[in-house]
């Protein structure tokens, strides 16, 4: 079929429902929801069997719902209604929830249900279950709906709110002050979950050193504890905050001002946390070992990767390689194996272009010791997605593992036609030759693990398990380091890179990069920083680009197939 995205931002779930649908062979192309006249042209160049909202803030015009199939994701149970499904659930601590496919009437998330698909909810953030779990069960309920429309079954149920079975019902949005902390009388289990409720946005409204903040990234502190309410140790760029029975780590705040971003809170109270005793327990970066594999966790808020998270991140990969494995598995986060360089603390500095400068040699620094790693077997194991100069990164490995469901950007254009680095001119060409990489380059479009596969971007395809389980990935590299023939790919490893260093050393392809870079840094077009301006300011799109609204090529109409 043909099937319009009708979204306000072509969020994660859009690009995994982009990804699915588009692997099924339906013709798609994507629509950002600017206003009402711009929704109806798209409409009507189109020309769509369905339109699919999957993250909308307002209301489809009557007249195309009532012209066109038009089937609303909702993040909720049937019955649930309201802005705030998800943050409700984790709130109020449910044990299952859900994703609803409604069709779209005039009241909003009140149309009858095509199909609807549970999970159990885990104590994580709203962010993770909205990524992990509740973006499966979208893709399940819309196949699931998408095939009765093809079948030309049963028209959608309506739901009947007096079943005593039906546990949905209309919430107002989630308040302020619905997940305010007492820091003198709310337990940790209830400040963790009142601020994973809101991680991603809006966070949690609270204070810190007398300044209002909103909270995110927070975690349970073992290790440390005070009086209730008190900001009590730090370690790394967090601040550990007492409760009324113990203590949790707040990683991440933002200001209460408009101008202000969501930075490590460490930084943003440096000054004030200056003094506070150093604790251990907020480790982003940890590794572990068993026999013959080590696995190498960085789970980094967001993906993105700081120039000091960068030399973190190569120090304890410098003492990875002092231990006797012989196969190291680079295990990401379950949210973002990664996503590049820090664009939030980028936008922060004093001056964006030197910490760019800064930050990008830094992940080439760490892009160049796991190239250059010729002892063991070197696997980048992704349970989340990356983008960007993430996807490279994984590439400096020897072997990409991909869990199902992944979606990769593997591309840079996006932002201000950035040129990118980590020594992807050597990395993507020598996978997927060079007319592939040329055309991965120039799409901007998200890939799914299996097209990846498919250009052999990705080596081994995981279980969809692995995503949430890592003793799934520990159980595959233990079986791969048993391999007999493991020494010799090791030996054949280095014999290549040798090879290929003299037909051209690594830092010719860097040098050439970073020249790039340096006109997009400091050059006289300021693309590149508006880009990030707008990308961290959220700055709603005037316009959907042309590489997600196909229908708006030169060759827009029903015989165009938007689907590569």
């Amino acid at each position: 079929m043909r099937i319009l995205l009708l979204t306000h931002s072509f969020n994660s779930l859009a690009q995994r429902l982009y990804v699915e649908l588009g692997e099924r062979g339906h013709t798609m192309s994507v629509e950002l929801d600017v206003n009402d006249a711009v929704t109806r042209e798209g409409v009507a160049r189109f020309d769509p069997d369905v339109i699919v909202a999957p993250f909308l803030k307002r209301a489809i015009p009557q007249d195309i719902w009532r012209t066109h199939r038009c089937l609303i994701v909702h993040p909720g149970i049937p019955g649930d209604r309201g802005p705030s499904a998800l943050d409700w659930a984790l709130l109020e601590g449910e044990r299952e929830w859900g994703v609803t496919v409604l069709q779209a009437e005039a009241e909003m998330d009140a149309g009858p249900v095509w199909a609807s698909s549970t999970f159990p909810l885990r104590a994580a953030t709203k962010s993770n279950v909205y990524r992990g779990e509740a973006a499966d069960a979208a893709v399940r309920a819309v196949l699931a709906s998408l095939a009765r429309i093809e079948a030309g079954g049963s028209a959608p149920a309506r739901v009947d709110l007096h079943d005593p079975a039906i546990r949905g019902r209309a919430r107002p949005v989630c308040r302020p002050s619905d997940r305010a902390i007492d820091w003198r009388t709310d337990p940790t289990e209830t400040v963790l979950r009142k601020i994973r409720s809101a991680d991603g946005s809006p966070g949690v409204l609270d204070t810190l050193f007398g300044r209002p903040v909103r909270l995110y990234d927070a975690h349970r502190a073992d290790a440390v504890s005070g009086r209730a309410g008190e900001v009590i140790a730090r370690c790394g760029d967090a601040l550990a905050r007492a409760t009324s029975d113990g203590a949790v780590w707040i990683g991440h705040v933002r200001e209460e001002r408009q101008t202000a971003l969501k930075l490590p809170a460490g930084s943003v109270f440096a000054e004030e946390s200056s003094g506070l005793p150093i604790a251990t327990g907020y480790e982003p970066i940890r590794y572990e070992e068993e026999g013959r594999i080590g696995l190498l966790h960085f789970e980094l808020y967001n993906g993105a990767m700081s120039t000091s998270q960068c030399n973190a991140l190569r120090a304890a990969y410098a003492s990875a390689l002092e231990r006797p494995t012989r196969i190291l598995v680079l295990m990401g986060g379950p949210d973002y194996w990664s996503n590049g360089i820090h664009l939030g603390l980028i936008e922060a500095a004093d001056s964006p272009a030197e910490e760019s400068w800064r930050n990008i040699n830094a992940i080439d620094d760490l892009a160049r010791d796991i190239i250059t790693t010729t002892d063991r077997l070197v696997v980048s194991a992704l349970r989340g997605g990356a983008g960007a100069g993430g996807v490279f990164l994984a590439l400096a490995a020897d072997e990409v593992w991909a869990a199902r469901g992944v979606v990769l950007n593997p591309h840079y254009k996006d932002m201000g036609n950035l040129y990118g680095s980590e020594y992807w001119t050597y990395l993507l060409p020598r996978r997927v030759g060079a007319e592939s990489a040329a055309r991965i380059m120039q799409r901007r479009l998200p890939m799914g693990v299996a097209e990846a596969s498919r250009l052999g971007l990705v080596d081994r395809l995981l279980p969809e398990a692995a995503r949430s389980n890592p003793e799934v990935i520990a159980g595959m590299a233990r079986a791969a380091s048993a391999d007999e023939a493991l020494e010799r790919r090791i030996a054949e490893k280095r014999r290549r890179r040798e090879r290929e260093e003299a037909e051209k050393p690594l830092e010719a392809y860097r040098a050439e990069e970073l020249a790039r870079m340096h006109r997009n840094f400091f050059g006289f077009d300021p693309s590149y920083h508006v880009a990030r301006y707008n990308f961290i300011y959220k700055v709603p799109k005037s316009r959907t680009p042309l590489s997600l609204a196909r229908h708006r090529g030169r060759r827009a109409g029903r015989e165009e197939s938007a689907h590569v």
